[in-house]
């Protein structure tokens, strides 16, 4: 497990950290910029080059990759004496990383990694931490020594400390801790009361029991101050002392929006987990909805941060059972008797004309995706239901009809 706690530096403690910074800083980037003049030599044949200049290196030249890179900076060190004032682990670290960036460019699932100004590089790795590192005070830390920390909770005995992320954000340093004990956690069987939830945007998400949450719009109460800041910001000197302080000031503002957006996805996550045993949602791919023109919204409102990662890691710590359907075709069926509604998005209710049902949209939804989500059970489990129609309603749906909540239930998370 990864633990995050408030560090409090000391005036030399934060030199050290912002110098161990910039060495970082400046590793990335010749190692990138190896990378690249390598690329860059092998991009034409010998008979296409420009006329006028091209850069060539020698044709027996290894790839720099990992292993080539630290090698070198090993003998780098003897020309460069300040990479001996930084760790040798934590430079490592740095070519691991971008070793890691660099194979995601390669194979198509982000883009090109990119050169790092002085702000951008915002953390540090030291991947092996001593025994008895941590105390009542503070964690003791490699170059540093013993720094302050707000112990926000108390770690366990069991936990041993595997190694320490340093990470500076705009309201100070932070030290997220790796934790590992040497116990065996079985996955979470299939158990309870089960719910489906439909995510959204008029409704951040609807149950299959019939509650609809609004969706809140973190960036509506904090745009105005936002805007103001930036629009200051235009109007000074790029590099001044005023320029820079705005620079923090509009940081400190975007992570207000981040921890109170945080915050309020643990908060529904245990809601849900109060209620259920089992938890079914949609397999759906965020970055989609994010290029349309709803995209503003869908990020303000963290639907992938929520269902990708906040969501499983409060099911797997509440011992509920998480999993994901497909969700092709959720909204264009009836969840009593299966048979297919066409509607566009601009219906907002649910009437099926075969069987009668009338109910909000986005809960029938929901209980379409719970009725998957047990059928995949069931198929795991090896009952015999594949291609079976549904002739009779979902046990949620039924109790949806017999109390007669059509309209759905509203709820506000504080």
């Amino acid at each position: 497990m990864t633990w995050e706690f408030k560090l409090e530096p000391t005036a030399e403690q934060v030199s050290g950290i912002e110098d161990i910074l910039d060495v970082c800083r400046n590793v990335w980037n010749f190692a990138l910029r190896e990378r690249k003049d390598w690329l860059d030599s092998r991009k034409s044949s010998v008979n296409a080059c420009s006329i006028k200049q091209e850069f060539i290196l020698p044709v027996d030249a290894p790839f720099p990759n990992y292993h080539v890179q630290a090698k070198r900076l090993t003998l780098a060190k003897s020309e460069f004496p300040r990479l001996r004032t930084v760790n040798a682990q934590v430079l490592q670290q740095v070519l691991r990383k971008l070793e890691i960036s660099w194979e995601s460019w390669r194979l198509k699932r982000s883009g090109f990694p990119r050169f790092k100004k002085p702000s951008r590089m915002q953390s540090l790795i030291f991947p092996q931490m001593l025994k008895d590192c941590i105390t009542s005070d503070g964690i003791k830390l490699p170059q540093l020594g013993w720094v302050q920390v707000r112990w926000s909770r108390e770690i366990p005995d069991l936990f041993e400390v595997k190694q320490a992320r340093i990470v500076r954000k705009a309201s100070g340093y932070f030290v997220i801790l790796s934790l590992q004990a040497n116990v065996d956690i079985p996955a979470t069987m299939p158990h309870g009361h089960p719910v489906g939830i439909d995510i959204g945007l008029e409704y951040f998400l609807s149950t299959s029991d019939g509650e609809q949450v609004k969706r809140p719009c973190f960036f509506n109460e904090l745009h105005r101050k936002l805007k103001l800041l930036q629009r200051r910001l235009k109007n000074q000197q790029k590099g001044s002392a005023n320029w820079l302080k705005l620079q923090k000031k509009i940081a400190r503002v975007h992570q207000r929006l981040a921890d109170t957006r945080k915050d309020w996805h643990f908060k529904l996550a245990h809601y849900l987990c109060d209620s259920a045993g089992m938890i079914f949602v949609e397999d759906l791919d965020f970055r989609i909805m994010v290029k349309g023109m709803l995209g503003k919204h869908t990020l303000d409102a963290g639907l992938g941060q929520f269902t990708n990662q906040i969501l499983p890691w409060v099911c797997f710590k509440r011992d509920v059972f998480y999993s994901k359907v497909n969700a092709r075709g959720t909204s264009q069926e009836c969840p009593n008797c299966g048979a297919e509604v066409r509607k566009d998005l601009s219906t907002r209710i649910h009437h099926c004309h075969n069987c009668g049902s009338i109910k909000p949209r986005d809960v029938a939804a929901g209980q379409v995706i719970c009725t998957r989500g047990q059928r995949g059970i069931e198929n795991a489990c090896g009952v015999e239901v594949t291609g079976v129609e549904v002739t009779q309603p979902s046990q949620l749906a039924l109790k949806q009809e017999i109390f007669g909540a059509t309209q759905g239930i509203s709820i506000h998370i504080a």
